[in-house]
């Protein structure tokens, strides 16, 4: 395993590796939100709908995760340096064209190119940064690296937030390009690539597996943005693309196991510590991208945050998690047991979900989110850099490209899927509250009377007229009502959330100690 061992950097190199690839993942992680607050202003702009507009996400999120299983696979055939240095180039000529976009669809499709170039940064810099370091130091370059993908869905809507309110939507993609550039150069002088074997030729390059891969992920993963939207299995697209999906998925997985050149090697799934792994990343996507959706939604649709507030919010929170990764990277590298980390990260992960439904009302302050919020980032700390130390660390040479691409692509179907599940279950649960809420309200009784009065008298005390009046004070009630129905349904899910984190905790707790892990990891070294 020299080869592995001759990828090791020491001194300024390193350091400028690390920020390299740290810069490229950050790119790549802030345009997954950044551009979630500006959708209003695209929509007025060029004359979207909203359902046209969401496409704006969807699109950069089914070229990410249709990408992010080839990433090894194309390393190898062009060579790390080369493929990560074009896909850098891909993202910042797509941010140019997206800020110029004359129409929705022109965005959209710039957009799933830009997914396609994004999705390749994310994991190459996992496994350039891996490799950039000794064994021993793992811990601790993980810790950099997860610093990035914790802080970066955070960034994102505050900074969008600033530029959309002082600037205008295109500056949302615009300012990728000068940092792009930088990041372009730096890895075409610094970055190495590992020395592979064999390129495949055209002939042996398995197309039908790309096509097959493609055609699954793509349709999941429009399957899970747009299901609720679409009524889920009411609408025959939807039908039609799970259908594509599950059958996608069947024939590319036996395409794999039996094809002599796979595009994507399956087989390094027999390690057990990888499959664990893929497992862990899933759930804290579920629970980073899920959290990280509903707070600002809550906050904005509630309590009637700006954009900018919802997302200042998040940042202390964001801070904490960067603030503990070296500590963290500093116990695993001393031999603290991974799994207990991660078992303790999901129970720190299931308070902060609990405190949150304890806290929320109509009109939660500010203040009473701080702590919960800070506990989050405390305990996103001490899941992202076990649980990646857990799946990567009996890999060895090309198989730490293979795992990083199969956790990375776990995470972001998480995210997905934790975001589906969320609105699917607060739409249904909405419903609930509501009806239960109604039926307590009957209108011959004096206490709804005095307050239909109440707000009546209001409404006229500004120049309304008494018919008007009556009319505006029912709404004014169902408005009420509507909106205790949906922070019902926001408590429904932190509460399922904490129950959800608590109930991985036994399984975590079974996975192999780390002393063989470090063992195996000491041969894969020499």
């Amino acid at each position: 395993m020299l080869q592995q061992a001759s990828l090791v950097e020491y001194g300024a190199r390193r350091v400028i590796i690390t920020i390299t690839a740290i810069l490229c993942a950050l790119l790549e992680i802030v345009d997954t939100t950044i551009v979630n607050v500006a959708l209003n202003n695209m929509r007025g702009n060029l004359g979207a709908t909203l359902t046209e507009v969401g496409w704006v996400i969807t699109a950069y999120a089914i070229g990410n995760v249709i990408v992010i299983p080839m990433t090894s696979w194309f390393s190898q055939q062009f060579g790390r340096r080369n493929y990560f240095a074009a896909s850098i180039i891909l993202f910042t000529v797509c941010s140019f064209l997206c800020g110029n976009a004359n129409g929705i669809w022109e965005l959209v499709f710039f957009r799933f190119l830009q997914g396609v170039g994004g999705g390749a940064l994310l994991v190459t810099s996992q496994t350039i940064i891996t490799e950039s370091y000794p064994a021993e130091k793992r811990g601790m370059a993980q810790a950099i690296y997860g610093m990035g993908v914790i802080i970066g869905p955070t960034l994102g809507p505050p900074l969008g937030g600033y530029i959309v309110d002082h600037f205008s939507w295109p500056y949302i993609f615009y300012i990728n390009i000068p940092i792009g550039v930088i990041a372009t150069l730096l890895t075409l002088q610094f970055v190495r690539s590992p020395k592979y074997g064999e390129k495949s030729k055209a002939k042996d390059v398995d197309w039908l597996g790309i096509g097959l891969l493609a055609m699954a992920v793509g349709s999941l993963q429009y399957v899970l943005e747009k299901g609720q939207d679409d009524d889920w299995f009411n609408s025959s697209t939807i039908i039609f693309l799970a259908v594509t999906a599950g059958l996608g998925l069947f024939f590319f997985i036996w395409r794999q196991l039996t094809f002599r050149n796979p595009i994507v090697e399956l087989r390094v799934l027999k390690n057990g510590n990888l499959r664990v792994g893929t497992i862990l990343s899933f759930i804290m996507g579920f629970g980073l991208y899920g959290s990280t959706f509903i707070i600002p939604l809550y906050t904005q649709t509630i309590l009637g945050w700006t954009a900018q507030q919802a997302g200042m919010l998040m940042i202390p929170a964001a801070l904490t998690t960067a603030f503990m990764m070296p500590f963290i990277g500093r116990m695993l590298q001393k031999g603290a047991p991974q799994q207990y980390m991660v078992a303790l990260g999901m129970l720190i992960f299931s308070g902060f979900t609990f405190w949150g439904y304890k806290v929320m009302t109509p009109d939660t302050s500010a203040d009473e989110f701080f702590w919960p919020l800070i506990l989050r980032g405390v305990g996103l700390g001490f899941l992202f850099i076990p649980v990646t130390m857990l799946s990567l660390s009996t890999l060895k040479g090309q198989q730490i490209g293979q795992g990083a691409a199969f956790t990375g692509m776990m995470r972001q179907l998480g995210g997905s899927f934790g975001i589906a599940i969320i609105t699917t279950f607060m739409a249904s649960q909405i419903m609930v509250h509501r009806s239960s809420l109604v039926t307590h309200l009957d209108v011959n009784s004096t206490t709804v009377q005095q307050r239909v009065q109440g707000i009546q008298h209001a409404f006229q005390a500004k120049g309304m007229s008494p018919a008007a009046a009556l009319k505006g004070s029912y709404a004014a009630l169902d408005g009420a009502v509507a909106k205790q129905a949906a922070v019902l349904s926001y408590m429904d899910v932190f509460l399922y959330l904490s129950i959800a984190f608590l109930l991985c905790i036994p399984f975590v707790l079974m996975v192999r100690g780390n002393r063989k892990k470090k063992l195996d990891l000491g041969e894969a070294m020499h």
